[in-house]
């Protein structure tokens, strides 16, 4: 979105340890919120143990680079990283670079060998063990901690927030099951494993006491939760307990497989206030064909027949959807039907992905693959087709009122900014909204939507 505004609070020291650690951490998180929650987590096991923290990389005494290999754009992010701070050793204070997370887990060996920069790996499910690998990286010792991938590593601790105080994720589940034919999750995270429902329900009461009203729930996929650890499918019952925490006025659900999607998730969704009225579904392609070379379980039919049960029990549900373009194999008429899926399905949000060939997948090895200009060509189209539709949707929007969470004030024009329930934080469209009154980050304000601007909407308080 690219807007700069001021995050609106009491004081920014709030919780400032008074002790003074001498190793001073910066930490570096990459990827998907599903990494920023290890991040968070990591960052309470670190300040339970006394270390300090700083933004500052000339004051860092060790970096912690929590990586992602999702696709090869973040592959290359987190790579570039790491050489960014190996560099700063010889030129500054930071003795050490510590790589974490999925990069970490997957390319250990290829760490070792081509990024001297690197002092310490520690894999996905290790993390709990970072206190001891920094005061090794400190003592000089170069460090490589790997935990099997299917260890249930599940630490919230004294988890520290890295962003505002009144937004957080709650990852339910690590791993994934479903081993689609273009996602290395599986290999690099593991099987599908639940956490505990009373230990995120304790979680989030916690999270809650600290001031977080917004809780975005995530894994890889959560329509499955509990289904390991329970012999069913329990997203309902782990709603229901979050739903009676005081404080928690926001529940997004955030990666919903369309096939796992049943009546008893529906209906939790039409009856609890608590929940948004928001989903994001990710459906990847609108060819029954194209699916069915990605390992999905579900057909075009399906997303149809799914969308139309939501929209009929939740009229006003805004659905999210992820497509990638170009997937090995894809027909024009493939694309066209994704196009049409758009059309039909009407998804309110909408991000499309070039297809990136990831070694190790069942598609790395597939034939027709396709060139990188067609594959950014349909991605492109993809994305204007679902911008006429988004703004034509929006339009629809002025005159209606609506709860809006106060972010912040627009630096330029000083009018507050902030969020609806149909935008999810970071990816979805902001509201600017003008007001008398003075609010913190964290308000609920009532505002009428009075119109819109390209992804963005415009508003007015209601007394």
């Amino acid at each position: 979105m690219g807007v700069t505004f001021d995050v609106l609070t009491k004081s920014s020291v709030d919780n400032e340890r008074i002790e003074e650690n001498p190793v001073r951490i910066l930490f570096v998180s990459l990827g998907c919120d599903k990494n920023l929650v290890d991040s968070e987590q990591m960052s309470g096991i670190l300040a339970g143990q006394g270390f300090s923290f700083t933004d500052d990389e000339a004051e860092a005494d060790v970096v912690l680079i929590n990586t992602c290999c999702f696709i090869g754009d973040a592959k290359q992010e987190s790579i570039d990283d790491i050489i960014y701070y190996g560099n700063l050793k010889e030129t500054g204070r930071l003795k050490g670079v510590i790589v974490c997370g999925c990069l970490a887990q997957r390319y250990a060996e290829d760490i070792k060998k081509e990024l001297p920069e690197v002092d310490a790996i520690v894999g996905t499910t290790a993390y709990d063990k970072i206190g001891d690998v920094i005061r090794q990286v400190i003592r000089g010792d170069r460090v490589c901690h790997l935990e099997d991938e299917n260890r249930l590593l599940y630490k919230p601790g004294n988890r520290q927030l890295s962003g505002p105080g009144y937004s957080a994720y709650l990852k339910i589940a690590e791993g994934c099951d479903k081993r689609c034919t273009y996602c290395i999750i599986p290999k690099v995270r593991g099987q599908y494993r639940s956490f505990p429902l009373e230990e995120l329900v304790a979680e989030a009461r916690s999270l809650a006491d600290k001031g977080v009203s917004e809780l975005c729930l995530v894994a890889q996929e959560i329509t499955v939760y509990g289904k390991d650890l329970y012999g069913k499918k329990s997203l309902p019952k782990l709603l229901a307990g979050l739903c009676e925490i005081e404080g928690i006025k926001w529940i997004r659900l955030l990666y919903c497989y369309p096939e796992e999607i049943d009546d008893d998730l529906i209906d939790m969704i039409r009856t609890q206030e608590k929940i948004c009225n928001y989903i994001d579904m990710p459906v990847q392609s609108g060819s029954d064909e194209v699916l069915r070379r990605m390992g999905r379980r579900c057909k075009r039919a399906d997303i149809l027949d799914t969308v139309k049960k939501l929209k009929k029990a939740v009229p006003d549900i805004c659905l999210r959807t992820t497509l990638i373009s170009g997937f090995p194999g894809e027909s024009e008429e493939d694309h066209k039907m994704s196009l049409e899926l758009l059309r039909e399905a009407d998804f309110d949000r909408v991000g499309v992905f070039a297809y990136s060939p990831e070694e190790g997948t069942p598609a790395y090895e597939m034939d027709g693959q396709i060139s990188d200009e067609i594959k950014e060509n349909r991605r492109d189209e993809l994305m204007a087709f679902q911008q006429s539709l988004r703004f034509e949707n929006d339009e629809k929007l002025i005159g209606r009122l609506m709860d809006v969470l106060v972010e912040g004030r627009d630096v330029e024009s000083g009018v507050y900014v902030g969020r609806t329930y149909r935008d999810a934080p970071d990816v979805d469209g902001l509201i600017f909204f003008e007001s008398q009154n003075d609010y913190m980050s964290g308000a609920f304000v009532r505002v009428r939507i009075t119109g819109t601007n390209d992804y963005d909407l415009m508003g007015e308080e209601v007394s």
